[in-house]
């Protein structure tokens, strides 16, 4: 039984394919077509999930999209009627292009694929809540799910027992975290729905100053996490930005262009917003786990990609254990909708065994063998060496030592915004300067951003607190007491961005400035060759530690192809590209 489930016309498009439910392959559009949050029809990704098992569309016995697209054609245009006239320009660029694609996608899914078996559709909120539970480790739970909008809800959540998922409350538009969450985003000069991670990342240089202004004038929260928003401050009903005037009047200051520099007020702000959405978060998880009971919970949407609040959800022990989808976003969804054909359309059932999710370490995407990679390198007249396994894992953790700033590229690309050691830049997390030279010298991206650790799993609870394994890379955590440096009064009183020269631990190119990192616990079972890396990095230094960024730039996807990586490679200052067993050094490139 072959199921195909794909998401495509907002943002993340993507596609899943399922053989007798289980995960055979997932990945979104964007790593083939290099445009990056790609939202159109996901050809590509379909054509790769049908190449992995050598499959004709024929052979898809059900094909499922993520979202009911009258439902929301029917919110769309309640909301411009809602919002008459000022929702008139709105209405001439949004109308058309639902009309075109979402309305017509039995027609799209029949024209570009040839198609002709049966076409299923789930909601978004329950393909979202498909996507965290049916993969889980867990054989109940409750779910949460958070993001902008789907249909007409904006958060739900619901239980999920054996294979079935019960939603029991929605919250509908326009009153939405995500939503609110990206007003932000867009008011500091970031884009929206791309920017949110740069705005999670900037919270920690400022003070919560402005979060009674938020709450007193902005959002209407309740004890059960419920809100409603004041939509005179935003503009994202009936126009085509974000906020208004009045919002912008509110904050002291026009909205932020992307050029200009940041201030302690835009800090400030980013650090407000972080602490009302935990805020509401948390009262929404209380709210879950008083009306569900449950003891586990299951989190996707786009906003269970806020590291930081999923931090603040396990420390509070509200449940005692909580798993995430990787792919949180609407990527997630094609997973979970192919989840629902399969669960709840053909009554179909999952085998759950010794407490491991079906996820496969989120390993999902395209692979190219040796065999592939050098015929690419022959072909272009790359100089590069050879090396057996043993002989690339010391080499590797050599170059680490020795400060270099390696391109990893192994095995099967990742599913999910996150690289998880198969399509990574990887370097010395004990580096003093390491995290600013990633920054502006190889990602050339913002000066503040943080970067992420990986660790060994048996190791991670001796340099940071962390109770649960996180193999994706989806919790905020603090760095361990024992491995901080004490800082001088002098670099205590500092403020603002002046607190990212600081070195705060014994490995400061992952340490945020609240003393905070985002780690990934490494197992061997998930990732062995990765795993092995840094096993001997760890022999060799007594630091179970690297860092592990996305292996691309800013603005692009994460790397695909070798042809990908090699192209990233040659445009930053990485100094050392591993292609499977193959080592190319930048000084070797003419």
């Amino acid at each position: 039984m072959y199921i195909l489930g794909i998401s495509a016309y907002y943002h993340d498009s993507a596609a899943c394919l399922l053989k007798d439910g289980e995960i055979i392959c997932a990945a979104q559009e964007e790593r083939f077509t290099r445009l990056k949050h790609d939202s159109s029809f996901p050809v590509k990704a379909i054509e790769f999930c049908l190449s992995s098992k050598n499959l004709d569309i024929d052979k898809i016995d059900y094909l499922i999209f993520y979202d009911k697209p009258l439902l929301k054609f029917e919110r769309l245009l309640e909301t411009i009627l809602a919002f008459a006239p000022r929702g008139l320009r709105f209405f001439l660029k949004a109308i058309p292009a639902q009309v075109r694609n979402k309305i017509w996608i039995r027609e799209k899914v029949k024209r570009e694929l040839g198609y002709k078996g049966e076409i299923l559709f789930s909601e978004h909120h329950l393909s979202h809540a498909a996507s965290a539970f049916f993969p889980s480790p867990f054989e109940r739970a409750a779910i949460l799910t958070i993001d902008g909008v789907g249909e007409w809800a904006t958060a739900s959540y619901g239980i999920g027992a054996g294979s079935k998922i019960k939603i029991l409350k929605e919250l509908y538009f326009p009153h939405s975290l995500g939503l609110l969450y990206s007003a932000f985003t867009y008011y500091l000069g970031f884009r929206v729905n791309s920017g949110e991670y740069k705005m999670m990342g900037l919270a920690p240089y400022g003070k919560p100053k402005y979060v009674k202004e938020i709450l007193n004038n902005l959002v209407d929260l309740k004890e059960d996490g419920s809100f409603r928003m004041n939509m005179k401050y935003f503009n994202y009903g009936a126009g085509l930005t974000m906020v208004n005037n009045k919002f912008c009047q509110l904050f002291n200051g026009p909205v932020r262009k992307p050029e200009d520099g940041l201030t302690a007020r835009h800090t400030d702000i980013a650090c407000s917003i972080q602490q009302v959405a935990e805020e509401i978060i948390l009262r929404m998880v209380k709210q879950v786990k008083k009306e569900t009971g449950e003891k586990k919970l299951c989190l996707a949407g786009g906003v269970a990609l806020n590291c930081a609040a999923n931090g603040k959800i396990l420390q509070s022990k509200i449940f005692d254990k909580i798993w995430i989808q990787p792919a949180a976003g609407d990527a997630g969804g094609a997973l979970g909708a192919a989840y629902i054909a399969y669960c709840h359309y053909l009554d179909g059932h999952l085998l759950k065994k010794d407490n491991k999710d079906l996820q496969k370490g989120s390993y999902l995407g395209p692979e190219y063998d040796n065999n592939c990679i050098k015929e690419f390198l022959d072909k272009q007249k790359i100089v590069y060496s050879y090396f057996k396994e043993e002989d690339l894992l010391n080499k590797a953790a050599d170059y680490i030592m020795e400060q270099k700033v390696i391109g990893w590229f192994q095995g099967k690309m990742e599913f999910g915004p996150r690289a998880l050691g198969n399509r990574s830049i990887i370097a010395d997390a004990r580096s003093l300067g390491m995290q600013k030279k990633l920054n502006l010298k190889i990602k050339f991206r913002e000066s503040f951003r943080p970067f992420a650790p990986s660790v060994l799993a048996e190791k991670a609870n001796e340099w940071f607190d962390i109770i649960n394994e996180s193999p994706y890379m989806l919790l905020i955590t603090k760095v361990k007491k024992n491995k901080l440096r004490i800082l001088t009064e002098e670099e205590s009183s500092l403020s603002g961005l002046d607190k990212l020269e600081v070195v705060r631990s014994e490995i400061p190119a992952v340490t945020h400035v609240d003393y905070t990192a985002r780690p990934q616990t490494v197992n061997k079972s998930d990732n062995y060759l990765y795993y092995s890396l840094i096993e001997k990095f760890y022999k060799k230094t007594g630091c179970p530690v690297i860092i592990n960024t996305s292996f691309n730039v800013r603005g692009e996807p994460i790397v695909a192809t070798p042809q990908d990586a090699f192209k990233c490679f040659i445009k930053t200052n990485m100094d050392v590209l591993v292609l499977g067993n193959f080592i190319i050094k930048k000084s070797d490139v003419k």
